[in-house]
């Protein structure tokens, strides 16, 4: 299997930790990844804001990047919703606007084959218990493109079940929205902000020390809620809790 990793603008610019940590865990489950160094962005900001049509070269180039690999591997569950869900839609567009069959002839071998790294995991390796040590008591947020776009279900729970070590405590009003949504935060700034208080709010009344998710978008805005309000706790992407061992430890 020839696997790769799309490690995304966030992830590259902000988070490079979790692409390494990936790597890392794909390595120890004994998979061969591959960094395809033309990779660009996914064209998700710019879809979500209206500009389909310059989302296209992107999608495009995406194709190109990662059409010879059998799977396409990402920490990001709005990126692989991205792929799964919205390329279909631009080829879908194209069509209707009498352009043809090219779009979606492109982009159509990338969709089923691109992964969240949870399903990855459990759905094409087959394994939950990865050889993790992570000694914290953690409490999980399904993002919403994971929780709803992807449909990850029980998936990350189920990995982080098996992790040696960790007490995982269920988060009050898991399923509701943490407020980023992308540039909703930006043009809804006071509703977002409000929106990640209750759900630090809520991640705190667990009692737990970490709060995890398999989205660092996600992540960034509740970790600078936190920031600001002197929360104790700290925000982790999963991948780097599955990556952790007693030998390399994770924070």
């Amino acid at each position: 299997m020839r696997v790769a990793l799309f490690l995304t603008c966030v992830n590259d610019t902000l988070y490079p930790d979790t692409g390494r940590a990936v790597v890392g865990l794909l390595d120890r489950l004994g998979v061969d990844v591959d960094f395809p160094l033309a990779q660009t962005c996914c064209g998700q900001a710019h879809y979500n804001t209206g500009y389909r049509h310059e989302t296209e070269p992107l999608a495009r180039h995406f194709a190109e990047v990662f059409g010879a690999y059998d799977a396409i591997v990402t920490p990001s569950g709005s990126c692989a919703a991205m792929v799964r869900e919205l390329y279909p839609r631009l080829g879908e567009r194209a069509r209707a606007e009498g352009r043809g069959e090219a779009l979606a002839d492109v982009l159509a071998p990338v969709v089923p084959k691109t992964y969240e790294l949870t399903e990855f995991l459990v759905d094409v390796l087959g394994v939950t218990d990865v050889g993790a040590f992570y000694p914290h008591k953690v409490t999980y947020h399904p993002t919403c493109h994971g929780l709803r776009a992807l449909g990850l279900g029980d998936r990350p729970r189920r990995l982080l079940e098996a992790v040696r070590g960790l007490e995982l405590v269920e988060l009050p009003g898991a399923d509701e929205c943490c407020g980023f949504g992308g540039t909703f935060a930006v043009k809804n700034a006071g509703v977002s902000a409000a929106m990640g208080a209750d759900k630090m709010r809520n991640a705190e009344s667990t009692g737990a020390e970490v709060l995890c998710a398999a989205d660092n978008s996600c992540l960034m805005h509740l970790g600078g809620t936190m920031s600001r309000a002197g929360s104790p706790l700290r925000p982790v992407h999963i991948a780097e809790i599955l990556a952790s061992t007693e030998e390399a430890p994770a924070r």
